[in-house]
């Protein structure tokens, strides 16, 4: 390779290793991934993409891939769970699931999957998520007596429901970087994403029933059906028409997934003045906490497709692909050591940063041994919602802290979320035999 009058000569498997060693290397020095990405990409493309020449194409790189109308469901998204958020319409949602959950064992704990479920259809954010059910519930299980596994796991494990269950923004992030169909992920979400909520609803009856210690059970207010069905109707029934407003128009084909996030984003803002939640000073907190995630998120998009494109010019996706089609290993082995990578990238590298460093090097591999693109996916992302509450790095893990009870130690927070974990695992080996769960969705679309 002829770069300036240099001859430069490596094997594709060099320059890789040279990219990656080099990102590793200023993420430990401290910089923001979006910079790290950025300086490893320009010091790249002028080493192996022609010198000056190199860092023009790069920057015009940068800008081309922003110009994306598939990417404006991110903000969006995000806004509509800042919104939910500040307005102290998630805590009317408790209260009436508080009221419709009768005295089945870790009822506290049931309420916070039920509700976070119901959130993760409304809100793009898995931070957010959390956040919200932390600040929200951990007082009220305090005082009913619970204890850190009944408290802490089960907030930590439903706060990553956002990142599957759409609306998601990492999922549109996903979309835009591996280059398929926004819709097909956000859609192909939903059922592993419900799957999931159940299985730590089973687990939390089970584990509550066995150690009652863990979720003491207390008297409850007894309620009449027809004040139970008015609160229903009053504050859940219209989270599903927002819910509605977002995934039914793209499944139906009534909306791109810009459009619909756009009338979710609308409806959300008239359901909070409904409930005369809606003031300048909850908008001005939605907008800076969504302008906030948003840049971040759009810097590291355009870092991540310029760092595709060197790997693409220098030959080392290419080379990786030949190099997995040589291999003597099954399709199957193939894909677990991918999984396997994701999850060792997990403890010690937060989500935006794996999907940047794996998919331009995973997306020509699964297409070369003919994976469906939408199916993987899912099983990226669910890899990644692991890695949120994986010691010592998961993101969740610091965000329940933040809410967690006085002198909770980290290492309670993570035995607490290891169950979790566990059904998160369960589900990727369901979702690995049986395909047709995750694409079944799609291809009704």
């Amino acid at each position: 390779m002829n770069n300036g009058g240099v001859q430069i000569d490596m094997e594709w498997w060099v320059i890789l290793l040279l990219l990656i060693g080099g990102l590793i290397f200023f993420l430990a020095l401290g910089l923001p991934i979006a910079f790290a990405f950025l300086l490893i990409n320009f010091i790249g493309a002028y080493i192996f993409m022609g010198g000056l020449d190199g860092l023009s194409l790069s920057v015009q790189q940068i800008f081309t891939s922003l110009v994306s109308f598939s990417l404006a469901p991110i903000p969006l998204f995000v806004f509509m769970g800042e919104l939910m958020l500040h307005s102290g319409m998630a805590k009317r949602t408790l209260d009436v699931f508080d009221k419709l959950i009768g005295r089945l064992p870790g009822r506290l704990s049931l309420i916070v999957i039920t509700a976070g479920a119901l959130f993760s259809t409304l809100s793009g954010s898995t931070i957010a998520n959390t956040a919200m059910l932390g600040e929200i519930m951990v007082p009220e299980m305090r005082d009913r007596g619970y204890k850190n596994p009944m408290i802490l796991g089960p907030i930590v494990g439903v706060g990553g429901l956002a990142m599957l269950i759409p609306p998601s923004a990492l999922a549109v992030v996903y979309a835009s970087l591996a280059q398929i169909s926004v819709g097909k992920v956000l859609i192909a979400g939903a059922i592993p994403g419900f799957m999931l909520a159940v299985l730590y609803s089973l687990y939390v009856v089970g584990r509550s029933h066995i150690s009652p210690s863990l979720a003491p059970a207390y008297e409850v207010a007894q309620h009449t059906l027809a004040e139970k069905l008015s609160e229903f109707a009053i504050y859940v029934l219209p989270l599903g028409f927002i819910f509605f407003l977002v995934l039914g128009f793209i499944f139906l084909g009534i909306a791109t997934p810009t459009e619909a996030a756009s009338t979710g984003s609308i409806g959300s803002i008239i359901l909070a003045s409904c409930y005369k939640k809606f003031n300048l000073t909850v908008l001005h907190k939605s907008l800076k906490g969504t302008l906030k995630v948003s840049v971040m998120v759009f810097m590291i998009i355009a870092a991540s497709k310029t760092y595709s494109s060197i790997l693409a010019f220098t030959g080392a996706t290419m080379g990786l692909v030949s190099l997995v089609d040589n291999v003597e290993m099954s399709r199957l082995v193939i894909l677990i050591v991918m999984m396997l990578i994701l999850m060792i990238l997990g403890t010690f590298m937060e989500q935006v940063s794996m999907m940047m460093i794996t998919i331009p090097i995973f997306m020509p591999v699964i297409e070369g041994l003919g994976y469906d693109p939408i199916w993987f996916a899912i099983l990226m992302l669910l890899n990644l919602e692991m890695a949120m509450s994986t010691p010592p790095f998961g993101i969740l893990l610091f965000v329940m802290k933040g809410s967690a009870p006085p002198k909770t130690r980290m290492g309670e927070i993570c035995l607490a979320a290891a169950p979790f974990l566990v059904c998160d695992l369960i589900v990727m080996i369901i979702l690995i035999a049986f395909p047709s769960i995750v694409l079944f969705l799609p291809s009704l679309m």
